[in-house]
């Protein structure tokens, strides 16, 4: 039996680079050597240990980008990214076209064996090619923004509009991005983090620590998913505005009802993305925008725990990527 480097989740904190089987062909699935992996809030769950799906032994990571090396259509050598959502296919959702929200929604690096590893299989109908002119390590950052993409595309938001986003996260600041590349010139971010302050104001982004600092405004992006951050959505959005929940709060929280009803706001949940917001993603990376200043750290698979300290820290990160490149 071959075998690979992969990220494993032991328990709580502890998320290793160990030696395990390489994955033995499977009919309808592809064969890809992982390129980069990128760390995101999902891993973060797993690795604290509060993840409700996470088990172990488990190989995490769905952010990756790779290259083809078995399979039955797509020529060997061809660079991927993979569409990482598991759908049942049998649910009302998923009958009626919204496998996003399918009602047993399953996710590579917990329902099935991750990407971040050296080799991973993937389901031949979830498989992008990588156009020219994207490089994997920036083809890591397709996930995120297609996140990013969906929330935006669910919004009832029109040029002139004013829209604040909550969290300058890579999510955060993918979902800024994305509006001002659709034409939304008014967009502003809150933050308290200086680091990520600093970084969106870089990449050209009003940015406060105070929400009550702005003109309230049209849409209102929830990127942070942070109890402190819950009520001022509502003081945040002018009368007949929209509120979309992109974040996934992790516990219930006290709201304004009155204000929301007083405000006759609109408040949307956004869930992960589409196969069409993931090819929408792929276009937005041929476009003026620095979106590979959101990765700040890069570490090979050998150094996944360090990554895991650093991402889990109070230190200066956003993106971290692993890379297998020279693997």
């Amino acid at each position: 039996m071959k075998t690979m480097k992969a990220a494993v989740y032991e328990g709580p904190r502890n998320i290793k680079a160990t030696e395990v089987d390489r994955p033995e062909e499977k009919e309808g699935w592809a064969l890809v050597k992982v390129d980069y992996c990128g760390i995101c809030g999902t891993d973060m769950n797993i690795y604290a240990g509060t993840h409700p799906r996470a088990y172990t032994p488990l190989i995490i990571g769905h952010e990756f980008t790779g290259t083809i090396i078995e399979h039955s259509d797509i020529p060997f050598g061809t660079q991927v990214i993979a569409f990482p959502l598991l759908c049942c296919g049998k649910c009302e959702p998923c009958r009626s076209g919204k496998k996003h929200i399918c009602e047993e929604l399953g996710l590579f690096g917990i329902d099935e064996a991750g990407g971040m590893a050296e080799y991973v299989l993937v389901p031949e109908d979830d498989i992008l090619p990588l156009p020219e002119g994207i490089s994997p390590r920036k083809g890591a950052l397709i996930e995120p923004l297609a996140v990013a993409v969906h929330a935006v595309r669910i919004a009832n938001i029109k040029l002139g509009d004013r829209a604040v986003v909550f969290g300058a996260g890579p999510i955060g600041i993918c979902v800024a991005a994305t509006l001002k590349l659709n034409g939304i010139q008014q967009v502003s971010i809150v933050e308290v983090n200086e680091f990520r302050k600093q970084l969106a104001k870089e990449l050209g982004f009003p940015v406060v620590e105070n929400a009550k600092d702005l003109l309230a405004s049209d849409i209102v992006f929830d990127c942070a998913a942070h109890p402190a951050v819950a009520n001022q959505l509502i003081r945040s959005a002018k009368p007949g505005g929209e509120i979309i929940l992109v974040g996934t709060y992790k516990f219930p929280e006290k709201l304004d009802l009155q204000g929301l009803t007083f405000k006759e706001l609109s408040v949307k949940g956004a869930r992960v993305y589409t196969k069409q917001d993931y090819e929408i993603a792929i276009s937005l990376l041929f476009r003026e925008f620095d979106f590979e200043k959101i990765i700040t750290h890069e570490f090979l698979i050998t150094e996944v725990d360090q990554a895991f300290e650093l991402a889990s820290s109070q230190e200066d990160s956003m993106k971290i990527l692993i890379s297998f490149e020279n693997n």
